[in-house]
């Protein structure tokens, strides 16, 4: 059998709560974390949003695993609400569904991603703030 793409950003999805941006935004009022994966060239040109971790794609699981030696300080437990931003929603929603392969069950991505929060008018930095 073959898969495609779209076959598994649906079972990423698959019963899954993403939020929009004004609900992610509720979320990090209540303690949730964003965490931007986007590479530093995509942040440079669309921006980023002001308290969002930067964490590139390729070392994310590394960094959020709490049993690992090379986690960040937030990542104290299988209990953290994180939220995974990406440019559109697509690549966050594959990052979050490893990241609950990991046991971190409160994982989960922003719907529509860094252009919806942007569309909605919600805080941005510019290019070069969004750096991190």
């Amino acid at each position: 059998m073959v898969t495609t793409i779209d076959d598994l950003v649906a079972r990423a999805r698959a019963g899954v709560d993403r939020p929009g941006p004004a609900e992610a935004a509720r979320a990090v009022e209540r303690g949730a974390l964003l965490v931007d994966i986007r590479p530093a060239a995509q942040r440079a040109r669309e921006g980023g949003i002001p308290g969002a971790l930067v964490i590139e794609r390729n070392v994310l699981e590394w960094r959020l695993d709490p049993a690992g030696s090379h986690r960040i300080a937030e990542a104290d437990g299988h209990d953290v609400h994180w939220i995974v931003v990406c440019s559109e929603g697509y690549a966050s929603s594959l990052a979050a569904a490893s990241l609950r392969e990991l046991g971190l069950h409160r994982a989960t991505d922003l719907d529509g991603g860094f252009v919806a929060w942007a569309a909605a008018g919600l805080p941005t930095l510019s290019g070069d703030e969004g750096l991190g």
